[in-house]
This record gives C-alpha cells, structure tokens and sequence, in this order.
C-alpha cells in the first residue's frame, strides 16, 4: 500500500495553498470572496462548486490534514487523529458516544460509505411542519443525481461479507425485506478500515474527490485552525477569528507567537457539523430571537445487540456496511412509535471491547468470542414526534461545546423494541448466543430466554449502551423565521451572508445515514449561492 499514489501529497508538491500545523502558519489576515468554516461533506461540495464558479475561497479546518500514506488500519492512530475527542465524545450526561470526524474531509473521510437519499416520508415531514415546500423528491432528485455520479455512489454488487450476509440471512428467515447499500466508492479493496480511513483512496470522500479539485482551482485550505467566532454588525458578517490548534485540538502557538487569523470575506459558509456549527453561532453571539440555535439536535440514538456463531465471522473484514432492513421504519407511522433501521456495523478491536458491556473475567470471556461475534446496529428515527425534540448544543465555561440530549421513555421504547428485533434475526441467523449491549444484560441462549429477559430490563440512560455517529440538526431550515434558524436557500434567516451548508440545517433525523442528503442539499444549496454571487451556472461533474 505503501506505493500507491497518494493525491494529497502530490497535491502538496503541486503547490495547493494549504497552512497550518507543519505546513506553516497562516497569515494573520486573508481578504478572499467566501470563507468556508470546516471542510466535510456540505463544506467540500461547496468549496467546488465555489471554486468553479472562479471565486477565492478559504477553507478552515480544525483538525489535521491527514492521507493515504497516514492510513495503516491500526485504531491506535486512527481515532486520536481522526475524530472529535478521540472517537470518545460524548453528550453533557455522558449518556451516549459520539463518532465525528475531526479531520480534512471531516466524518467523510472516517464514515463507513453507506449512501441513501433522504426519504421520502421524511421531506413529506419537512414540508408539513416546517413549511420546506421546495424540498421534496422531485425538486432534489438532480442534485443527489449530480453528487451521486461525481463520488461514485453505486450499489454495492459484490457479495455481502458474512458479518452482513447474517442479517440478510436472519431477515429472510423472518420474511423481512432486506437490500444492499449505495457506497461511495471507486476500486475498493473490500479491506473494511473505511472507518480509519481508506489507505486505498477507494472511498470518493471529499478528501480525495471534491477539495483537491477547489485547491487545483487556487482554494486555500487552513488546518490545524479552530474557528473562534464571526464578527457581526448590522445583519452581516463582518470577519472570522481563528486560531491555532494542536492536532488533538490543544491551543498551539507558532514559532512567531502568532496564534490568531482574522478572515474578511463577502460572504460565509458555516459548514463545521452539527455540534460545531451552533457552537460557532452562539460563541459569536449570533441572533437567535424564536431559541432555535442549537435546538432541536438529533444523533439516530444507536442500540446494539452482539452475538456469537459457530462459525468465523470476522466482521472486521469486508465492506463494512452493505445490507439493511428499513421494516422497521416503514411499519411505523412517521409520528408514531419510534421506528428504526437496521444495519451490520464492522467490529474493530478498541471500538468492540470499549463497547460491549462487563468487567474482568466477563469481558475476557467476551473478547475472546472476538472472531465469531456478529453485532446489528439499530438507527432510530428521532425528530418526529413531541416526546423526540432532540437536544440542545451549549457552551462550556471554556466556549466548548457540548450536547444536553434527553434519552425520554418514548426514544427508551424504541430501544427495547429495536434490541428485541435485533436478537429475533439474529437466533433466526443461527446465533449461538445473544447479549443485548445492556449493562444488566446477560447473553442469552435462546430466543424465548432473550425476549423475556429484555422485556424485564430498565431501559435507562447509562444502562442501556447508546452510540451515535450521525448528528444533525441545530441550525434548522424552516420556511418561516419564527422555525427555524435557517432560510431554504440556506441563508440565516437574520444575517445575510452567512449560509449554513451542512447537516445542522435539518429540521429532524434523516432516517437514513446522513452523508448522502448533506451532499444532495448542498449542493443545490451552493449552486444557489453560486448564481446569488456570480450570476453563474455550475453544476458537479
């Protein structure tokens, strides 16, 4: 692997205009046109097409600028280089885990590739409550047709691996439909680290796809640079602070003492992930007069359920994610009892052990089950029902941010029924045993025992394991300014030229993984802010 060509690195030798870290400092003030905050799945489409457009443009990332060649599969290196927090944040009651990427390309570059657009019954949802009559399948089916040919998003036609083929299996045995998940992905090697990142430059994320081609444009990529807060006056923007951050985000000082850079730009794009982005806003004290800032923060709270087979089932190997059941969404009304999806995570040894519940000779029992173990992942659909509000992003003392979430009964419901779903498809799969990722949980031998056993169970906060790598909402679109924080075209409904490019701007969950619907929106969104800028037509290619 070490031979292959690495695109970043050419790039580098090219002559890309990238700063921070030991790339070297960034000056202490840039003029450009627009100035993009982050540089994931909204940032890295809008850069391009911005860029295109023969706009300057600036890039400021808060985490590394990492590559092919840093990519070794090892989880040592991976999560404390690549994720907020080292893979371990965690929501203000330390209730739930939250997977984001902290890195050039954001969660695209660590993500897992499973590609959907956003559903139907969700943008019926969108339109209904929060007047978004433009956002329907229709109008955004260009816009995911664009993205879905510029990275490559296709059905994954290999075989499933078996870590995947047992939930295919076990559904069929059930007569629940199951399918294959779109992957954004070119030559993959089926190696499965997609969650290290891909040493390959196999995944199309915007690190290998949609930045490159801005910086060959004559972008400027700032990294290692943590964005402080706008300057307002007047209903406008009026400059970005930023500053130097070590790799892990500890405050850096360069060898000239300069830490700070103040960007002046003609308009903004706020694209720094759910989480972040409303931390911006509220460190710059940003309008806010309906409190929706930060409000209304969805995560698809995570449960699991981990079994063991007679035979290998290696789930580190593979594609990681490649088959799922949406039965369980589409028997649900929308504002209903909560609905779920069901997926086959990869099962990696740090992220395994620091998982699965228990101590001492209980997890070495576990662990060592390591090679056989097979774990179905349950998405749920919050955001659609009054007792599901999501959470609220806050300010630390320090400025950080963090997220108040509320685990209610209504979402605890879901959990059981999903972990009952769970474990019924996989004892139909053939499982051995079945240990719903319950802290009084104990693995279970059949499902009779399984099903009673869960249905006594408290689900409670802190007991039941809880996982997230799909946070959003936080600067919601809505129609009307008194819903939401966001316009339609994507512009905050109270500054004027600052848009909002990511997965904050969604008014619920997705109901599916997000990276796909963050790259369709904005990419209508950016070609919008192109034309608003220009007066130009640009489109992804």
């Amino acid at each position: 692997m070490s031979q292959l060509q690495d695109p970043i690195r050419d790039g580098l030798q090219r002559g890309w205009k990238v700063l921070g870290g030991a790339l070297g400092p960034a000056p202490a003030k840039i003029v450009c046109d627009v100035a993009i905050v982050g540089s994931g799945a909204g940032a890295g489409v809008t850069a391009e097409l911005l860029a295109k457009a023969g706009l300057s443009v600036v890039m400021v990332e808060e985490g590394p600028l990492k590559s092919s060649s840093d990519f070794n599969q090892k989880e040592s290196e991976a999560y404390p280089q690549l994720y907020q927090e080292s893979a371990a944040r965690k929501t203000e009651d330390k209730a739930i885990n939250i997977l984001q990427g902290r890195c050039v390309g954001g969660s695209t570059t660590v993500n897992w590739t499973s590609s959907f657009r956003t559903p139907a019954a969700t943008l019926k949802y969108w339109q209904d409550e929060f007047g978004l009559a433009d956002y329907n399948v229709k109008a955004l089916a260009p816009y995911f047709a664009q993205a879905e040919k510029r990275l490559n998003i296709l059905p994954w036609l290999t075989a499933p691996n078996e870590n995947n083929d047992l939930l295919r299996r076990g559904a069929a045995k059930l007569n629940i439909q199951a399918a294959a998940i779109s992957r954004n992905v070119k030559g993959c090697w089926n190696l499965g680290s997609c969650g290290l990142g891909c040493p390959t430059n196999a995944k199309q994320s915007m690190l290998v796809t949609t930045i490159p081609a801005a910086l060959d444009l004559g972008a400027q990529l700032l990294t290692e640079m943590q964005v402080e807060r706008f300057e307002l006056a007047n209903g406008k923007v009026t400059a970005l602070y930023c500053k130097n951050v070590m790799p892990n985000g500890a405050p850096a000082q360069t060898e000239r003492g300069q830490t700070a850079t103040k960007i002046i730009a003609k308009h903004y794009v706020l694209a720094g992930g759910a989480i972040n982005s409303p931390a911006v806003l509220l460190r710059s004290g940003a309008p806010d007069p309906h409190g929706w800032l930060g409000a209304r923060t969805f995560l698809h709270p995570v449960v699991m359920s981990s079994a063991v087979f007679s035979q290998k089932v290696e789930a580190w190997n593979g594609a990681p994610q490649t088959i799922y059941t949406d039965h369980f969404l589409n028997t649900q009304a929308i504002d209903g009892p909560i609905g779920y999806k069901l997926e086959a995570p990869p099962l990696h040894p740090v992220i395994f052990a620091s998982t699965v519940p228990g101590m001492g000779q209980s997890q070495r029992d576990l662990l060592k089950t390591f090679p056989n173990n097979h774990t179905l992942l349950a998405l749920l659909r919050d955001g659609f029902h009054e007792q599901s509000r999501g959470g609220q992003v806050r300010l630390r003392g320090d400025g950080s941010a963090v997220l108040a979430y509320p685990l209610t009964d209504y979402v605890m419901d879901g959990a059981r029924r999903a972990l009952l779903s769970m474990m019924e498809i996989q004892f139909a799969a053939g499982a051995l045993q079945v240990l719903p990722l319950h802290e009084m949980a104990q693995s279970y031998t059949t499902w009779p025992q399984a099903r009673d056993a869960v249905n006594a169970l408290p689900m409670k906060p802190m007991l039941t394991k809880m996982v997230s790598a799909h946070v959003m909402g936080g600067c919601g679109l809505a129609g009307q300014e008194k819903l939401g924080v966001t316009r339609p075209d994507g512009v905050h409904w109270q500054l004027e030229n600052l848009s909002i490019h990511d997965g904050s701007i969604f008014p619920t969950s997705i109901g599916a993984n997000p990276q796909l619907s963050v790259y369709g929106t904005a990419n209508r969104l950016a070609q919008g802010l192109v034309s608003k800028l220009t007066g130009r037509a640009v489109a992804l290619a």
